[in-house]
């Protein structure tokens, strides 16, 4: 199988399970992980690595399909680049406390590497980082011909996004930080952490993207940007369930600003019709 038909097929997919993956997918995740912090799900299901890999992966699958198209070799040697350098640092991380802070993870969130870092970590840091990028240029619109203002906007929006992350992922006790924080336990030398790791990478998928190709993809991909709608419904609903209400507040200004784009329909009516007739 040719990669057009792999990506063909991809498209098809993503564009017949919107709704699934993009709504059904992160709702049931998050009453899932809070039911686990809870004691409300039984032992066997209860932050199951294998589940939470691979639910992450589904949410996924939108921002892969709609970006497998622009990787030519360039593209895919610097992912890899990237995947390595997120290793790296995760290691560096969880042994000496920097640049994140002293902090141990609590759970298996999939295989470990080394015994301490999650094989699927690239899964879970990569695409927070171009689903920024993704957003910002479509919000930024013409201005995001500016380079400064299109990697800074996008660095600040990868910090939001680590504002509401990790403050859930704290609640639900995937990781704990020795000496907690101010923000709802996390220090804030975790974020001057993500300025670094984020900025390094959102770097990088600048100069590996074709600007003009990626444009022309987000204008006729209409899914393109559905994982972020999937991490707002999931981080959203976790530090809701918590009541931490600063990463509520922004997981619903991301969720606005995703609304400016006017690209989430997500023709609800019939996928609910198809959804609702598998059960029947």
């Amino acid at each position: 199988m040719d990669r057009g038909t792999v990506e063909s097929r991809l498209d098809t997919l993503v564009t017949e399970n919107r709704f699934t993956i993009a709504v059904v997918f992160p709702t049931i995740g998050a009453l899932l992980l809070v039911g686990s912090a809870e004691g409300w799900v039984p032992a066997p299901l209860s932050f199951e690595p294998t589940l939470i890999l691979i639910g992450t992966a589904v949410m996924r699958l939108p921002l892969i399909a709609g970006v497998l198209p622009l990787l030519d070799r360039r593209g895919t040697l610097g992912v890899l680049g990237l995947t390595g350098y997120a290793y790296g640092i995760e290691l560096i991380g969880v042994q000496t406390g920097l640049p994140y802070g002293e902090f141990w993870y609590l759970i298996d969130l999939g295989p470990m590497l080394f015994g301490n870092v999650p094989v699927g970590l690239p899964v879970f840091f990569l695409p927070l980082v171009l689903n920024s990028y993704l957003l910002v240029i479509l919000l930024l619109g013409p201005r995001a011909e500016s380079t400064s203002l299109r990697l800074a906007g996008t660095l600040a929006l990868v910090l939001v996004m680590d504002l509401v992350l990790d403050p859930g992922a704290v609640g639900l006790g995937f990781w704990a930080y020795v000496d907690g924080g101010g923000y709802y336990g996390v220090p804030s030398i975790n974020f001057l952490g993500w300025v670094l790791s984020g900025g390094i990478s959102v770097w990088v998928f600048d100069k590996i993207l074709a600007r003009d190709l990626l444009i022309e993809r987000l204008e006729s991909c209409p899914f393109m940007l559905d994982d972020m709608v999937s991490f707002v419904i999931l981080w959203g609903g976790i530090n809701l369930h918590f009541g931490q209400w600063i990463p509520v507040a922004l997981a619903a200004l991301m969720g606005i600003g995703l609304l400016r784009t006017e690209r989430f329909d997500f023709a609800v009516r019939p996928q609910l019709l198809n959804w609702g007739r598998r059960w029947r």
